[in-house]
Parts: C-alpha cells; sequence; structure tokens
C-alpha cells in the first residue's frame, strides 16, 4: 500500500529534492542514488573478494576471471542489493513488486523466454548461411573432449544467468519502472532502453550501430515485462538470447567472443551481419527481434489485456 501524500514542500529546495505527492526523492534523484549505491556496494564487494582470493593464493584474470563464478557474483550481488535498499527507501515500495510475483506462469516465462531466443538464432544463422555470409568451420568436439564442452556450457550459462538477472533487474527493473510511474511507459522503455545500450558502448566493437541494435533489443525485452508485468520472461529471454547466441551458434555476443559448439567466421556485410560485435549491430536482428516480440504477443495472448492488468504505469 502507498503511503498517504504528504503536504507540498514549503521550499524551492525542498521542491527541487523531494517529491509532491510522496515523503521520497523524486525519481531523478532516486535513480542517481541508486547508481551511487550501486557502485559502492560494487567497489566494496569487488574488493573484499580480491583480497580474500590474494589472502588464498589466487587471482584470476582475463577469461579466467570472466569464467569464476566467484567473480560473476560480484555484479549481481551488487545490483540486487543495492535495488532493494533503493526499493524499500528510496522508492517505498516493495523488491517483489518490481516483477517478481511467483504464480502459476513463473517457470515457463522462464522456460518460453531461455528457448524462443534458440529459434530467432537458428533463423539468422540460417539466412547469413543462405546468403553465403557464413563460414562454417566446423564442431567444437571435433577438437574438445566432451567433458571439457559440458564445462565451458555450464560455465557459460551461469555466466549469461547473472548477466540476464543483473541487467534485467537494473534495466526493465528499477529504471523502466521508476520512469513509467514518473512519466509514462513509453517515455520509460526509451529512457530504459537508451541507458541500457549506452552501458554497452565500451564492448569491443561497439559502434553507433550497436548501440541502436542494443537500443532496439530493449524494447524486445521491455516488451516482455509490459505484456506480464514480471521480470521472469525478460530475465529468461536475456538469458537464452546470450546463451544461444554466443555457446550454441558461435556469434559474438555484443563484442566478446565465447565458447560455441559451432564455430563460424561471419563474412558478409557488416552493415547487415554486425560483424564483430555480433547480430545486434546488424539490420539482420530488426526482424528476429519483431519475429520474436510477435510470439511474446502470441503466447500472452490469454492473459489478462495490458490495459486491465495495470495501473498508472501505463498512462
Amino acid at each position: 500500500m502507498k503511503p498517504d501524500p504528504m503536504p507540498p514542500p514549503r521550499s524551492s529546495l525542498a521542491r527541487i529534492f523531494i517529491s509532491s505527492d510522496e515523503p521520497r526523492p523524486r525519481t531523478g534523484w532516486r535513480l542517481v542514488l541508486h547508481a551511487v549505491l550501486t557502485f559502492i556496494i560494487l567497489s566494496i564487494t569487488g574488493a573484499l573478494v580480491i583480497l580474500a582470493l590474494i589472502a588464498l593464493g589466487s587471482t584470476p584474470t582475463g577469461e579466467d576471471a570472466l569464467s569464476s563464478p566467484l567473480f560473476n557474483m560480484i555484479p549481481l550481488v551488487a545490483i540486487l542489493l543495492a535495488t532493494w535498499i533503493a526499493r524499500r527507501r528510496l522508492d517505498r515500495r516493495s523488491f517483489r513488486s518490481l516483477g517478481f510475483n511467483f504464480d502459476r506462469h513463473t517457470l515457463i516465462d522462464l522456460g518460453f523466454g531461455i528457448l524462443l531466443p534458440a529459434l530467432l538464432f537458428a533463423l539468422i544463422l540460417a539466412v547469413e548461411w543462405g546468403m553465403g555470409w557464413i563460414e562454417f568451420q566446423g564442431w567444437a568436439w571435433e577438437t574438445i573432449a566432451r567433458g571439457t564442452i559440458l564445462r565451458a556450457l555450464l560455465i557459460d550459462f551461469s555466466f549469461m544467468l547473472s548477466v540476464g538477472i543483473q541487467e534485467e533487474v537494473l534495466s526493465r527493473g528499477y529504471h523502466l519502472q521508476n520512469l513509467a510511474e514518473a512519466l509514462n511507459l513509453h517515455w520509460g522503455i526509451f529512457i530504459s532502453s537508451a541507458i541500457f545500450a549506452l552501458l554497452h558502448i565500451s564492448n569491443p566493437h561497439a559502434s553507433l550501430a550497436s548501440t541502436l541494435g542494443i537500443l532496439a533489443s530493449g524494447y524486445f525485452l521491455a516488451f516482455g515485462w509490459v505484456r506480464t508485468r514480471n521480470l521472469w520472461l525478460p530475465i529468461g529471454l536475456h538469458i537464452g538470447w546470450n546463451f544461444f547466441q554466443g555457446s550454441i551458434f558461435g556469434f559474438p555476443v555484443s563484442g566478446l567472443r565465447l565458447f560455441g559448439l559451432m564455430r563460424l567466421e561471419v563474412n558478409g556485410p557488416e552493415l547487415i551481419t554486425g560483424g564483430d560485435f555480433g547480430p545486434e549491430a546488424g539490420l539482420v536482428v530488426l526482424p528476429a527481434l519483431a519475429l520474436g516480440a510477435f510470439l511474446i504477443w502470441a503466447y500472452t495472448r490469454s492473459r489478462l489485456p495490458q490495459s486491465e492488468s495495470t495501473d498508472a504505469v501505463s498512462s
């Protein structure tokens, strides 16, 4: 239940920082404070982990750090903890209200979200292969032991799981929903997706095309939240998108080369294929996202219409 409205602030200074209808900071300040809190917790957690590893005589770097479950947990813990604190203390809302309601759709939403990208990337692969833009170089098991392959897939999936949860809690959770509540749903999706895209500009091979492609991907992921008002579907989509893109089909994942069951060399026009950044930087991703959005709509069409299942967030 929302707290009772507070009287209008008595001073101009108070109006700058405090909401006029609730005893909490304005949306912009809440987003800034959440970012600061995330950075502080991330720094402290990271420092503690590194000190502990040094004391134990183990300090993974480079690819070893990327594949370390302990290192992968640092940003996940930081974002979850910062968001929980900000949600309770700044937003005056529950953490669960971001979209962590458990119901009969929860596991199905996760499963559908994880598996849908498999279809989308299979189609992307088929198109690029049919156009002669992909050189197939073989399968991982031709040169790597099966036990090693299984371990690599498990490590990759744990990494994608961590990334999927933390980025969806941040972008489709805290950013989108606070902005939608303050402005409207359309601006909330646009601004949160723009922030999501800008968070990837330091990735290898990032460009204007990749930024616009990830902006479009942000809309695709946000559509999963719009249709369900829970984060389970977007989290599943995010996990499945990265996992099937990189670990199964062998495409670069936002500029990063990970282990892949298929070994591919993309030689087609970068404007269409995305080149070394991956399909998100190419025009090929747009029809895949459109098809994915249609399938999400079809999957959720039997649920209560969104106009009846939400309140001021969609106004």
